[in-house]
């Protein structure tokens, strides 16, 4: 029950961010020989679903608590109800645990590894007279524990002779007998404050198939037996889980001293990360892929770490999250507008400039010559001169974003209408001198304009000064693209907060997804790759789609917008 892998002594602290109770817990620990001075941690995810938000913030507490201490962490699955699970998940979690940036290496577990073991522990309580076969149903099992209120009821067949719970218990395994017609439970006490000592269930039947047994078993380790003998033949020191568990913690530490185990894990408890806008419980994220409500299970406005990876989150810009998240001894809500600051912060720092008109109107300039085009150099990034400049073609006719000019704008619109100069990014200034519309409806499809050449690279030798700047791209060079529009899929800060008669779905965002099709996009970006990330000037975080953009066709998520609610309320100082 010992890993000999594992790195002793303590390690002094390897980043510069904030540290947590549980941090400090393991400090200390560590520091007073606890365990011989190892620390093994664990991120024991169910292969049931996809890994969300709130998994993140487990699996950087577990990793990082490993990494600063010179410990290790193992992702153990804990695959014991093969009805929901499928290596299609299991995949994805690994996926999901090395895009955020920690390696577990060889160090990959199956609660199934140990099934066998788990078997032969289970025998050895019922041979001590601790566990016995219930053949009630489950309605009445559950009736039989009692409530706060009321002691729980022993069950009729909870006296059983050993020989009699391990003839049925073998005959269980063997598959004799159909699902629900036996348990194994636990013998505690059923008048227990406690109510999870009142001899809880160790084992049900479950005719399925496993992803990895197969049919070999057809009984299945509940995961609170599972759980704690799991993490103690690992050598597991330190249980990390959420709060959820602390009412667990007796039975977990009642197993562990039934079977013998002498260098028992300990269980420490954090609150979860809940985010506000946002749903994480797996049940209603299904709904939301079963109902169509969203493309599935990596649908960019999912809150999954498939979903934010297509959108274009990075990693560097979660662990950054649950950094400044901390980890807590109650539950609570993080603002969603933290997530979004560290996202926008992160993609700031590393996200080349281009230039992308996404809802386009054509600009005619009449004083250049068709067929002459001007090159100018553009900055690739403003705060990282070393990553050089790209060059941005300019022609006769241009885009420009429609919403970038007015017929009869207010007076403080300062960007293009008829009369008014502006400039027009890296290249020059360009005055609007008509406009040309669809006789039809009125609607305007096309800006006649004239440049000063004077005024090459956007400054002017004569010192006049002009309050707009536009983005813009070259019609005869522009590369077409489709792009989606992410907005949060929830219109209110707590979406499970329904008033009577409602539905938690009613608080949906009908328009968290708009797409656009037809947008002109600077030629460097012809060759975008499959997940490669931008800010478009003036428009926000773009990112290659993972799914469904190619070279020929290419298709853009904004992973998010450039305003930055929580930086404005730190400015503010309404936030710390």
């Amino acid at each position: 029950m010992s890993d000999p892998e594992h790195t002793k002594g303590t390690a002094p602290r390897t980043d510069d961010g904030p540290g947590n109770f549980v941090d400090d817990l393991v400090r200390d620990d560590l520091a007073a020989g606890l365990n011989g001075g190892r620390l093994m941690t664990r991120f024991p995810p169910e292969p049931n679903g996809y890994l969300h938000l709130g998994h993140a913030k487990s699996i950087t507490l577990n990793f990082g608590l490993a990494q600063r201490h010179g410990g290790v962490c193992n992702l153990r699955f804990d695959d014991t109800n093969p009805a929901t699970e499928e290596v299609e998940y299991v995949e994805s979690i690994k996926a999901d645990v090395r895009w955020l940036g920690y390696e577990f290496g060889e160090r990959l577990y199956f609660a199934s590894d140990y099934f066998e073991q788990l078997y032969a522990w289970a025998e050895k309580l019922i041979g001590e007279g601790r566990a016995y076969v219930d053949s009630q149903d489950l309605e009445a099992i559950r009736a039989g524990r009692g409530d706060f209120h009321r002691p729980g009821v022993n069950s009729p067949f909870r006296d059983r002779s050993v020989a009699e719970n391990l003839d049925l218990f073998r005959r269980m395994r063997a598959g004799e007998f159909p699902d629900g017609a036996h348990v194994l439970r636990a013998k505690i006490d059923m008048a227990s404050k406690d109510l999870n000592l009142r001899d809880p269930l160790m084992y049900r039947i479950r005719h399925a198939t496993h992803h990895r047994t197969g049919d070999k078993w057809c009984i299945y380790p509940m995961y609170d037996w599972a759980h704690g003998e799991s993490d103690a033949i690992e050598g597991v020191t330190h249980s990390i889980c959420t709060l959820e568990f602390i009412n667990h913690r007796g039975l977990y530490e009642w197993f562990l001293e039934a079977i013998g185990v002498e260098q028992r894990p300990k269980q420490i408890e954090f609150g979860k990360l809940n985010l506000s806008y946002t749903v994480l419980s797996k049940r209603r994220m299904k709904e939301l892929v079963e109902g169509g409500h969203v493309s599935g299970w990596d649908d960019p406005r999912m809150p999954t770490l498939a979903a934010v990876r297509r959108r274009g989150f990075t990693p560097e810009a979660l662990r950054a999250f649950c950094e400044r998240v901390g980890v807590s001894k109650r539950d609570g809500v993080a603002d969603v507008t933290l997530l979004e600051h560290a996202v926008r912060e992160d993609l700031n720092a590393r996200s080349p400039r281009v230039m992308g008109v996404l809802r386009p109107l054509k600009v005619i300039i009449e004083n250049l010559p068709e067929g002459e085009v001007i090159w100018f150099d553009a900055a690739v990034h403003p705060e990282h001169p070393e990553l050089g400049t790209r060059r941005v073609p300019f022609s006769r006719e241009l885009f420009i974003e429609r919403e970038d000019f007015m017929e009869d704008p207010p007076k403080k619109f300062f960007r293009l209408s008829v009369g008014r100069e502006v400039r027009l990014r890296y290249a020059c200034f360009i005055t609007c001198t008509g406009v040309e519309k669809d006789p039809a409806t009125g609607e305007v499809t096309a800006l006649r304009c004239t440049w000063d050449p004077a005024t090459k690279g956007g400054d002017s030798p004569d010192g006049r000064k002009v309050k707009g700047t536009l983005h813009w791209v070259s019609a005869a060079h522009a590369v077409d693209a489709e792009v989606r529009l992410y907005d949060r899929l929830f219109k209110v800060e707590d979406p499970m907060e329904v008033p009577e008669g409602g539905s938690w779905k009613d608080h949906l965002n009908t328009e968290s997804l708009t797409v656009l099709k037809g947008c002109k996009l600077e030629p460097s970006l012809s060759g975008a790759a499959p997940g490669e990330r931008f800010q478009f000037e003036r428009m926000g975080y773009f990112c290659a789609d993972t799914r469904d953009s190619s070279a020929g066709a290419l298709v853009f998520n904004r992973t998010i917008g450039l305003a930055d609610s929580w930086a404005k309320m730190v400015a503010a100082n309404k936030v710390g």
